[in-house]
């Protein structure tokens, strides 16, 4: 990264691991990152990767995410009904808010609705609710989620990502 290049925080709000990042990362980096969501679903089916949420991995990456959390003295973990979900609609979301200047709060309050409050991204009412945490009007996110230049932005978004190395979130 160049000097004057500002770091890229590539995110998927349904990893926990992005979400312990996005808690902290204003405290951690010296400059304010770029947040960049992408589709952690398309990396993996470039590298034919999968969550580790569906392996024998399962329950020692859940307590360690808890623990991590409580480290870091953020809300208990509280993971969505059937965890990991399809955070499809709540990216094409992330990607909307991206438009408006809005990725940040709606990313964190997505994070937070899905890590903090257990709630299944998957279901478009609790994307709604993170949108409209940042003032982002339900119709038109509604809207926006189903545009073809949203789902064009995501897409292109993963392919950058994958292409400069990204393999994970």
């Amino acid at each position: 990264m160049a000097a004057t290049e500002q770091p890229t925080f590539y995110y998927d709000v349904g990893s926990p691991y992005s979400y312990l990042a996005a808690e902290r990362i204003q405290h951690v980096l010296p400059v304010v990152p770029v947040w960049q969501p992408i589709l952690l679903g398309g990396i993996w089916k470039e590298t034919g990767g999968r969550s580790w949420g569906t392996t024998d991995k399962r329950e020692e990456g859940m307590a360690e995410i808890e623990r991590r959390a409580a480290e870091y003295e953020l809300m208990p973990v509280k993971w969505p009904d059937g965890w990991p979900n399809n955070t499809l609609r709540a990216m094409r979301a992330a990607i909307f808010a991206q438009q408006t200047g809005r990725a940040v709060a709606y990313s964190l309050a997505a994070f937070r609705q899905a890590f903090a409050a257990g709630r299944d991204l998957s279901d478009v009412d609790n994307v709604l609710i993170a949108a409209a945490a940042c003032e982002l009007h339900p119709t038109a996110v509604l809207k926006g989620i189903e545009m073809q230049s949203t789902k064009d932005r995501l897409r292109e978004a993963t392919r950058e990502a994958y292409e400069r190395g990204v393999r994970g979130v």
